[in-house]
């Protein structure tokens, strides 16, 4: 019995049990999300609380850039970049598992065309009624553009399948 009082054993269940402690935290960050335990996931305002991850278990971003406005590159990046900061935050507050999940995929975003502002609204009330995060940017008009003039429409992070239902037809940009 008096093995158990050397300081060599004693220094080796110490490591082992941080050991397991830190295995077991690794696991908990970076395990897949359906391996999680479902009943810990948050509440997410879309469609159907049982499915957070869509049918394809995939995530996105879309920006939509208005193409009427013929905004240069610098012009487009900086307005994408508006709209892509502000849903981030709105997911945070909001979801933040949905925003864990769209993360763990990677962060993927698709920049997209519409032709017209009313094309814009249009995808805008789309998603909303879908109850996806979306993020409307409206131009100071300090340089290139009118102030005021709507320029790029963020659809989520949010599952791809639910994205798509309101952007799956148009073009990238």
């Amino acid at each position: 019995m008096d093995f158990l009082f050397q300081p060599e054993f004693c220094h080796f269940i110490g490591g082992f049990l941080a050991g397991i402690l830190v295995g077991w935290d690794i696991h908990r960050k970076f395990s897949k999300p359906e391996d999680r335990n479902a009943s810990s996931a948050p509440e997410n305002n879309l469609e159907s609380d049982g499915d957070i991850m869509g049918e394809s278990g995939e995530f996105k971003m879309v920006l939509i850039v208005r193409n009427d406005l013929k905004m240069g590159k610098g012009k487009v990046a900086a307005q994408c970049s508006h709209a892509a900061v502000s849903a981030y935050k709105q997911v945070q507050k909001r979801n933040p598992e949905l925003l864990k999940q769209w993360e763990y995929c990677g962060q993927p975003k698709v920049v997209l065309k519409a032709p017209d502002e009313e094309t814009l609204l249009q995808l805008l009330t789309n998603a909303k009624q879908l109850g996806l995060t979306v993020s409307l940017i409206q131009d100071a008009g300090r340089t290139q553009i009118a102030p005021g003039s709507k320029t790029v429409l963020g659809i989520g992070p949010g599952p791809a399948d639910v994205i798509d239902k309101v952007s799956g037809h148009l073009k990238l940009f």
